[in-house]
């Protein structure tokens, strides 16, 4: 089970954001949030959203950096990405 983090590419609120995932288990993701000061409310059904001044603490913790496609692919490879379509309802 692995922790992943993408680059803050994501503009909204006046800052860029990453996507924290894991690509195994959400209550594995939950817990390193937690741990992390990442707000609950940050969770958007299979990710956390997390602003960039926050990335390098969460790679120094533990989380795996990689591209945003790579963790796209890892995600639903978990099993565990909501698809778009799914988030509308």
């Amino acid at each position: 089970m692995t922790v992943l983090i993408d680059d803050p590419l994501w503009p909204a609120h006046g800052r860029l954001w990453a996507h924290l995932v894991s690509d195994a288990d959400l209550d594995e993701l939950h817990a390193f949030a937690k741990a992390h000061d990442v707000p609950a409310r940050a969770f958007d059904l299979d990710h956390y959203d997390v602003p960039a001044d926050l990335v390098p603490r969460l790679i120094a913790g533990g989380a795996q950096h990689v591209e945003g496609k790579e963790l796209v692919r890892r995600l639903i490879a978990s099993g565990l990405r909501v698809r778009g379509r799914d988030r509308r309802r």
